[in-house]
């Protein structure tokens, strides 16, 4: 296929031709990884391409006959293992580490017949806001390499947005699916709790805030990757839940008229005046195709739930590394091999006590309830992806490579950028990030849309509709400056 060609596919589509026998498996992941070779060296996207699941599909573990019939994948290097490769999490400590098995979700991706090919960038162990560490990789944002993808999902969302393929996997622990897709420009889902299974290591009630996804470029490849891939394994803490009828299908309709509260101060954000202008230019746009659209705050308390929130990302991301390093005979992370902001976080999370993981629990439960009610009133949340514009390349202070002292002060800076996408984690919401708006610098700039919990087929609805509307140009029809038609 030409380059041209190869980008008007999305992954139904692909999967499509190589059912009637038009492309094969191997050819279009050969085609995969030759728009890797082409795009990577300008943005650093992809860290390992395998070749022997570019040659033989099949032998990848690769369900040839599920949904997406062979269309390539790239796996995000953090989250779900596969077998005997590597996984480094973008760490110098974890150079050369294989993981032993694959882990619940892997299996599923591959039983929906998507080929893992390679692994993408992320942050040390997916920490902060961009992949940008110059002794491990810096990942840029193929609109302007001089900014950044953001984290932590950054190479998935640089790959997509560049034309390598048209479907990736990211993960979620506080925006890092919505985030990056906003500012690459492609559609990011964050699902509901009770989705997508993190075993065997963790669960949705051990790992709290992380959930698994992808990004796309089309609707209904996340709607089928959704469907695809749900599912709890044997043995999950809680129950997983399923639709009244596949995503795939239910975005083929309009949803009804929806009470939209658009809503841009959360907390210490106040986001630029271009940028509210953008989400109301989103809110008109949504009144036009029959919504009612209205300025309104939920009734949260945000500085408490931010608070909770840096509680939870301190102790879990310490623990995350204790686990690292006991397996290493190390007694504390070492300096040179692991990020200075990520020490700190080992050194002021590592003793979480009980009480205080309580008191965070506690503010959980009243932010979730009070979202709760206020979704009882309205059906969509209706914020900018980010409160500012997407940082340059270098913007030390956002990134575990900084030399602030305090950890809490770090996070209070990142909630400043940041504060639209944790607090659905939090509370286990669906959340939804579209390529509608532009910053003024022409970058992508991303529409968040949240709703209820297992609302995410509502959303789905949402955006297919506003994808019907714009007659499939996100983005409005623009292509990055690094893309592999260029």
């Amino acid at each position: 296929m030409s380059w041209d060609e190869w980008t008007r596919h999305d992954a139904v589509a692909l999967a499509g031709r190589v059912r009637a026998g038009e492309l094969t498996p191997a050819e279009i992941a050969a085609q995969a990884a030759a728009a890797v070779a082409k795009v990577n060296p300008a943005v650093s996207a992809v860290v390992e391409v395998f070749g022997d699941a570019v040659a033989d599909p099949a032998g990848n573990g690769t369900a040839l006959d599920g949904p997406f019939a062979g269309v390539p994948y790239l796996m995000k290097d953090l989250g779900p293992t596969l077998k005997g490769r590597l996984q480094e999490m973008g760490s110098l400590l974890m150079r050369g580490n294989r993981a032993a098995a694959d882990s619940f979700l892997a299996g599923r991706i591959r039983q929906a017949g998507l080929n893992i090919i390679g692994r993408t960038t992320t942050p040390e162990f997916g920490v902060c806001s961009s992949a940008e560490n110059p002794a491990v990789y810096v990942t840029r944002n193929p609109w302007d390499t001089g900014y950044t993808s953001c984290g932590s999902s950054a190479g998935t969302a640089a790959a997509v947005a560049a034309g390598v393929l048209p479907l990736s996997h990211a993960t979620d622990g506080g925006g890092s699916i919505r985030i990056p897709a906003g500012v690459c420009g492609n559609i990011g889902l964050k699902v509901s709790r009770g989705v997508f299974s993190i075993a065997p290591g963790l669960s949705d009630l051990s790992g709290l805030v992380s959930i698994q996804g992808c990004q796309s470029r089309t609707v209904r490849d996340t709607a089928l990757f959704v469907d695809s891939c749900r599912g709890g394994a044997p043995g999950e803490f809680m129950p997983f839940w399923q639709p009244e009828e596949p995503y795939s299908t239910l975005i083929e309709r309009d949803p009804r008229p929806l009470r939209i509260a658009l809503s841009h101060e959360w907390g210490a954000a106040r986001p630029t005046p271009h940028i509210v202008a953008e989400l109301e230019r989103a809110g008109r746009f949504l009144e036009g195709l029959g919504h009612h659209v209205e300025h309104v705050l939920p009734p949260i308390d945000f500085d408490s739930a931010f608070a909770a929130q840096t509680t939870c990302y301190i102790s879990n991301f310490a623990q995350t590394i204790a686990n690292l390093l006991a397996p290493r005979g190390l007694e504390r992370p070492p300096e040179g091999l692991v990020e200075p902001m990520n020490i700190r976080l080992w050194e002021a999370g590592i003793g979480t006590s009980y009480t205080e993981r309580a008191r965070m629990q506690a503010v959980f439960n009243t932010t979730s309830r009070a979202f709760g009610d206020f979704f009882e009133k309205w059906d969509v949340i209706l914020t900018p992806t980010m409160a500012a514009p997407t940082p340059p390349v270098g913007t030390t202070e956002l990134l575990t490579i900084s030399d602030n002292p305090s950890v809490h002060d770090w996070f209070a800076n990142l909630w400043r950028h940041f504060a639209y996408t944790p607090l659905a984690n939090l509370c286990g919401i669906p959340g939804i990030s579209l390529p509608f708006g532009m910053l003024e610098n022409g970058l992508p700039m991303g529409i968040q849309a949240l709703s209820r919990q297992a609302g995410d087929g509502l959303l789905l609805q949402l955006a297919a509709q506003m994808e019907r509307a714009l007659d499939g140009r996100w983005n409005a029809g623009r292509r990055p400056a690094v893309h592999v038609t260029g």
